[in-house]
């Protein structure tokens, strides 16, 4: 199976399924401040531009040039509108480059020097994910910044993204325990950034941005479009709306209201996506590509004697009849339309540790199935 980074060929959040404030436009959006926790540092031309962790490498743009083999086509992860993911080999305690087979495997996201929005979120990648570390975010090695050359480093999953996963075809079938343990996984990531000081919103919540090591234990990743959440007296965070169509909460689609109960909707689309196999958006919907999963979905998860039906039929009923219905009943309510009504990712955590795998399941192998922490 081949090692993937993020998302191929599909790294921009201005393409067709991302969207932006009618009011504004990709063209007049107004810009948003980024990470505010900040320690400074400056680019070769003595500008301060942003801030970030001490503890990141600062690479040069010669090392991660030799690192990749001069950013080589066979070296190549993914590409989208703002740049291009390399792979490239460092030494485990020196950062220095390597040569392939030697040292650590790390990914290399080059950004498009005429990419103004992508060096936006190359700033927030650095700001938040040179700050925060935790088991279920994807793990930022360093950066650099050479005049227009502007890159990040970091840990590679090796199993790729739960999209690919859960709707490429001749992937590996993931089993029902899998798949909660993912859920939990995601939920504890979501929960760790909203209860910070901060409390950090990610905004970007999807499939191809929930990435996989070996042993399926699942990172969030593209940190891109997070923000710092309301503080004081503050309800939301007022923003220029952009994000993916089918995983944005409506009331954030309709006022660009920022809040933390926006994530926990896209967690529900999520949590969706892992129960019934099907894409947030998509044509194998019963009304086609213009009904997303959660119009498709809604009638059944509000119906204890349909609620199964939305199951992922993949699985061939290897799962747990009374967990798929909790979890279900846990994703009707992320999605609830008010976001008052809507539980806290703390709360989503608790219940979905509860969801386990009964005995009889089959299918438990090593290689397919692991146990939730």
């Amino acid at each position: 199976m081949g090692i993937l980074f993020c998302k191929s060929a599909k790294l921009a959040h201005a393409s067709s399924s991302q969207f932006f404030d009618p009011k504004t436009g990709p063209g007049t959006e107004k810009k948003e401040p980024v990470h505010s926790h900040k320690q400074s540092f400056y680019d070769s031309s003595g500008k301060s531009e942003s801030c970030v962790h001490r503890n990141l490498k600062s690479f040069t743009f010669n090392d991660l040039k030799n690192a990749t083999r001069n950013f080589r086509a066979d070296s190549l992860l993914g590409e989208g509108g703002f740049g291009c993911v390399f792979k490239g080999w460092i030494d485990e305690n020196t950062f220095a480059p390597c040569k392939p087979g030697n040292g650590m495997m790390v990914a290399v996201k080059k950004l498009k020097p005429e990419s103004f929005q992508g060096h936006r979120e190359w700033l927030a990648e650095v700001n938040y994910l040179g700050q925060l570390h935790h088991e279920n975010l994807v793990r930022l090695i360093g950066y650099c910044s050479e005049f227009d050359n502007m890159l990040l480093v970091y840990e590679v999953m090796t199993k790729g993204s739960l999209e690919n996963h859960l709707f490429k075809k001749g992937v590996q079938l993931i089993p029902w325990a899998t798949r909660m343990c993912i859920a939990v996984d995601v939920a504890r990531g979501l929960s760790f950034l909203h209860g910070l000081e901060a409390n950090v919103i990610y905004r970007d919540l999807k499939a191809s941005n929930i990435l996989l090591d070996s042993d399926f234990n699942a990172k969030l990743s593209d940190f891109g479009l997070a923000r710092d959440g309301p503080s004081g007296d503050r309800t939301h965070v007022s923003t220029r709306v952009i994000g993916t169509m089918g995983y944005a909460a409506p009331e954030y689609v309709a006022s660009g209201h920022l809040t933390p109960k926006n994530d926990v909707y896209s967690f529900g689309v999520v949590l969706l996506e892992l129960l019934s196999g099907k894409r947030a958006t998509g044509d194998e919907n019963a009304g086609g590509v213009d009904e997303t999963l959660v119009e498709w979905a809604t009638p059944f998860l509000s119906d204890s004697r349909r609620v199964l039906r939305i199951m992922d039929t993949r699985l061939g009923g290897q799962y747990s009849k009374k967990g798929a219905q909790t979890a279900a009943a846990l994703a009707l309510r992320c999605l609830d339309v008010d976001p008052k009504l809507r539980p806290t990712m703390n709360e989503v955590l608790a219940t979905l540790e509860l969801v386990q795998a009964p005995k009889d399941v089959t299918n438990k192998s090593s290689e397919q199935i692991r146990q939730c922490r």
